[in-house]
């Protein structure tokens, strides 16, 4: 039963911080905060590998649709050649 009651009042402690803090969470400016830690710094190092995987996400996809379209032209100059 004591053990209860200690979990009951951590977790309402718990949701005390939480009603209390959660609201200021959304205006941190986390793009100073990254910039403020180290190099090494695993949030950091994730943030700026997620960022270059997006960046390179974009120039294959910029590289296929290039693709795409000079299949596109190429294969109907080809359907023009083969019918006349």
């Amino acid at each position: 039963m004591k053990k209860a009651l200690i979990f009951v009042a951590v977790l309402a402690g718990v949701g005390v911080l939480v009603k209390r803090f959660a609201p200021e969470l959304g205006k941190m400016d986390w793009e100073k905060r990254f910039e403020a830690m180290p190099d090494n710094a695993p949030p950091k190092w994730m943030f700026r590998n997620i960022t270059a995987i997006r960046d390179n996400t974009d120039r294959i996809l910029e590289l296929l649709e290039g693709r795409s379209a000079e299949d596109a032209v190429s294969g109907s100059s080809n359907e023009r050649g083969a019918g006349g």
